[in-house]
C-alpha cells in the first residue's frame, strides 16, 4: 500500500495547505489523525511541537493527518472538536491544552467511539483517552532558578518577572509557584513581578508591560505569552534586560537577549504515542506525567549561544541543579489541582 501523508490546516471557514497548493482528501483505508489546535500554530511553540510530532509519525506510517486551528475564542473549541468527531473522519484526534479534557468528555458523550490523544493534559481512566502531562513545576523551577542566578545580589533585592498571556489553572497553581520556588532557591527573599497580557498575540502591549517590569528592577523575564513574546524581546533590547524562553529552545530567537531556555520534548512524546496509536499498541485510559528524570523536560545548555552569553559560574550551578533533577535526588511533584 502506497504511503500517503496528508498535511492540511482547517481554519474554521476553509482549508489551507502548509506547503501551498491543494491537499488530497483522506484515503479511507489509511489511519487518519486529526490535530485540533486550541489557538493557532504559527508563533506558538507548544502547537508547533505538536504538529511536528504528529507529522513525523504519519510520515513514517501509512497514515494521513489534518490540522484544525480553533482560534483564540475558547468558547468555540468544543464545537470545533465536536465537528471533528461527528465527521467520522478521524481514527484519532490529537490536541494539547490543560482545558481540553473537559471538552473531550463532553464530546465523548455524543461520540463514544472516538479516540483521543491529549498532550499537556491529564485525564485518567477513560478508555477512549490517553493523556500526557509534563512536569511544569520542574520546568518553571529551572527557569526561576536561572533567573535568580542571573541577578546581581549587589544590586539589592533579587527580582524576576513572569509575563503570561492569560491566567489559567496550570499557570496559577504550578508555573508561577514553581518559578517563584526556583528563584527563592537562590535568594529566599526574592520576589516575582507577575503580569498578565490578557491575550496571546498583542506584542505591543507585551512590550509596554515588559518595559515597566524592567524599569522597576526586574532583570530577567520568563515570557509565556505566545505572539506577545516578541514584545518582551523588544523591551529587553531597549532596557538591556534578559529574557527566558519556555517550552522550546529559544536562544536563537534573539541571541544575547534570550539567554536561557527551558524545553519540553512534546514533539517526541506525541510522535511516539501517535506511532503507537497507528500500530494499535497505545493504551487508552492511561495518564502519564513526564519530567526531567524521564528525559522530556530540561534546560538548554549544550549550545554556543548559552556559553557565549552566560557566565561559567552560572552555567556550573545550573548544571548541578539539572543533575539533581535528572538523578532523582530532587523531585518536584506536579500538582493536578
Amino acid at each position: 500500500m502506497k504511503k500517503l501523508t496528508l498535511v492540511a490546516v482547517v481554519v474554521l471557514a476553509g482549508v489551507n495547505a502548509f506547503a501551498g497548493g491543494s491537499a488530497p482528501e483522506p484515503t479511507a483505508d489509511l489511519f487518519s489523525v486529526g490535530v485540533f489546535v486550541p489557538g493557532v500554530v504559527e508563533g506558538s511553540p507548544t502547537y508547533e511541537l505538536l504538529v511536528a510530532g504528529v507529522e513525523r509519525a504519519v510520515e513514517e506510517s501509512d497514515a494521513t493527518f489534518r490540522v484544525v486551528e480553533g482560534g483564540f475564542n475558547q468558547a468555540q473549541w468544543e464545537q470545533a472538536v465536536t465537528s471533528m468527531a461527528a465527521s467520522g473522519e478521524y481514527d484519532l484526534i490529537v490536541s494539547s491544552n490543560p482545558e481540553i479534557p473537559d471538552i473531550v468528555v463532553n464530546v465523548l458523550a455524543a461520540f463514544p467511539e472516538q479516540h483521543f490523544l491529549l498532550m499537556d493534559a491529564y485525564l485518567s481512566g477513560n478508555d477512549r483517552v490517553h493523556t500526557v502531562m509534563f512536569n511544569q513545576r520542574e520546568q518553571a523551577f529551572l527557569a526561576g532558578y536561572f533567573a535568580g542566578l542571573l541577578d546581581d545580589p549587589e544590586d539589592g533585592e533579587t527580582r524576576a518577572g513572569l509575563l503570561a498571556g492569560q491566567e489559567y489553572p496550570i499557570m496559577n497553581s504550578t508555573i508561577l509557584p514553581g518559578f517563584e520556588f526556583g528563584l527563592r532557591a537562590v535568594d529566599p527573599e526574592a520576589t516575582v513581578d507577575f503580569r498578565v497580557l490578557g491575550n496571546w498575540f498583542d506584542a505591543g502591549r507585551a512590550s509596554e508591560l515588559a518595559d515597566s517590569m524592567y524599569a522597576t528592577g526586574t532583570h530577567a523575564i520568563l515570557t509565556i505569552a505566545g505572539g506577545g513574546n516578541q514584545g518582551v524581546i523588544a523591551a529587553a533590547r531597549d532596557r538591556d534586560g534578559a529574557v527566558i524562553w519556555y517550552d522550546t529552545p529559544g536562544l536563537d530567537e534573539a541571541p544575547g537577549v534570550v539567554v536561557g531556555s527551558t524545553y519540553v520534548e512534546l514533539d517526541r512524546a506525541v510522535y511516539e504515542r501517535t506511532v503507537s496509536a497507528i500500530n494499535g499498541s497505545l493504551t487508552f485510559g492511561e495518564a502519564s506525567i513526564l519530567g526531567v528524570a524521564d528525559g522530556y523536560v530540561g534546560f538548554v545548555e549544550d549550545t554556543p549561544l548559552y556559553e557565549r552569553h552566560v557566565e561559567q559560574e552560572v552555567r556550573d550551578r545550573m548544571r548541578e541543579m539539572v543533575e539533581r533533577l535528572e538523578s532523582g535526588e530532587l523531585f518536584l511533584e506536579m500538582s493536578l489541582d
